[in-house]
């Protein structure tokens, strides 16, 4: 069944963002290079992406999924609007999509 596992946040500073949750919440992040960090829990993780320019404008809820491909065709097919095409990220690939209010979330697949 699809979830939410992944939100993504937008941060001008991550490492400002960093210590903040680890101060506030005792949370460990991984860095992934100077413009993303991520917990990784297995749960419900949180991600910080610093890279303005792959950043979103708001909190992204990222849907796992086991089938990616079939997940976009459901999405386009549901009336969706894919802004980002499948890519691929350490761990995994995803796509981007509007849902019709125009909220952007994404879609994962792991592996």
């Amino acid at each position: 069944m699809a979830r939410i596992n992944f939100v993504e946040l937008p941060s001008r500073d991550i490492g400002k963002a960093k210590a903040f949750y680890a101060k506030a919440f005792g949370w460990e992040l991984t860095a992934f290079g100077s413009t993303y960090a991520c917990t990784m829990t297995g749960d419900v993780d949180l991600g910080l992406q610093a890279d303005m320019g792959e950043a979103t404008r708001a909190t992204l809820a990222v849907i796992e999924v086991e089938d990616l491909e079939a997940a976009r065709a459901a999405v386009e097919n549901a009336g969706g609007v894919v802004t980002k095409p499948i890519f691929a990220f350490p761990g995994g690939r995803r796509f981007h999509f509007t849902d019709p209010n125009g909220i952007e979330l994404a879609a994962m697949s792991v592996g």
